[in-house]
Formats: structure tokens, sequence, C-alpha cells
């Protein structure tokens, strides 16, 4: 499985922009999709997760200002962030967990997508 991962980038604070995350091979179910991100010096952290029937956790961090959504028949996740803030710049990592004709839920990441909110 691989997760292909695009749309980071510089933007000025109060600016937005749209991550996306497209999942592929060897899948038979996307049991849910997510992104997270890391801060130099810091730890990564859980931004919003999707499940395939629609469930959204959002980190309180961003709610209100980030939304996420999925389109499961192309295994598709997108991530759209508006009022961006400079504590939002970070390395976005997309995840799914993803059900294989080995493996139940098997957790994959994708390659990070570099956002930087600066004026």
């Amino acid at each position: 499985v691989q997760l292909q991962a695009s749309g980071g980038g510089l933007v000025q604070p109060g600016g937005s922009l749209r991550l996306s995350c497209a999942a592929s091979g060897g899948i038979f179910k996307v049991e849910q999709m997510g992104w997270y991100r890391q801060a130099p010096g810091k730890e990564r952290e859980m931004v919003a997760t999707i499940s395939s029937g629609g469930r959204v956790s959002i980190a309180d961090s961003v709610k209100g200002r980030f939304a996420i959504s999925i389109q499961t028949a192309e295994n598709t996740m997108y991530l759209q962030m508006n009022s961006l803030k400079s504590e939002d710049t970070a390395v976005y990592y997309c995840n799914a967990l993803v059900t294989t004709m080995a493996r139940l839920m098997e957790p994959f990441w994708g390659q990070g997508t570099q956002v930087t909110v600066s004026s």
C-alpha cells in the first residue's frame, strides 16, 4: 500500500492550503485515514482523522479552522486548512488504516509534506 501526499507549501498567516492523500495498491478496504504533523523539536501529533463511515476526530488546536474529508471510492483524503497560523508550521504526514488481503487494519504512512506559515 502506498500513500501519496501533496499540497504543502509556504503560505502567509491567515491563508489557506489544501492537502490531499491518495492510497493505492493492494487495498481491500480503507478503514480510516488521518493527518498527523510534527514540528521541529516536537513530537508527532494527530491533526484530524476520518473513518470510512465519515466519523471525524479533530485536534482542539485546529478545530474550526481545519476540515477533513474523504472520497471513499477513490481512497483519497483531503485536509482543508484555513486561517493558518505560524504554529501550524510542521511536516504533515498522511496515515491510513487499511485492510488488505493479508491483514486487518494495518497502519501505513505517507511521505511528509512541509507546511510553512510565515510572512
